[in-house]
């Protein structure tokens, strides 16, 4: 029995924008360049992206802020674009915020650190189930 991947075609075409940007730029530099350059490489291949959009934040019914993904891709997945040794619970738990807060199912997270881009995916569960990283990364 095959496993759905959620929104795989568009999660695999990211990653690949993501490669050729740390092909062509080699690691080192800044996350906000490899953001920009990630912009420019999606949307070359025809992809939605908004960037920096602004999600209001609620306790209860009080505002208490906004959350600012870095990029949402054709208004489906949200990426975040990182430049850190590795992974950490902070990370994946600011997507699961994202998530929760945009009501979209998966984030990608995006880690131009090394010359070989490293990626995980966090998949928003139901309001049933914990949020917990997807398995296929």
């Amino acid at each position: 029995m095959k496993t759905e991947i959620i929104q795989e075609e568009l999660s695999g075409e990211i990653i690949g924008a993501a490669m050729e940007v740390l092909n062509e730029l080699k690691p080192g530099l800044d996350e906000k360049l490899y953001e920009r350059a990630i912009v420019i490489e999606l949307r070359r291949r025809g992809r939605l992206i908004e960037a920096q959009r602004s999600f209001p934040a609620f306790y209860r019914t009080e505002l208490i802020g906004d959350l600012i993904p870095d990029l949402i891709v054709d208004k489906k997945v949200i990426v975040d674009a990182k430049v850190v040794s590795c992974f950490n619970d902070s990370h994946v738990a600011q997507m699961i915020g994202y998530l929760s807060i945009t009501g979209l199912e998966l984030g990608l997270l995006l880690n131009f650190q090394s010359a070989q881009l490293d990626w995980k995916r966090v998949v928003r569960q139901s309001k049933t189930g914990a949020d917990v990283p997807d398995l296929h990364a």
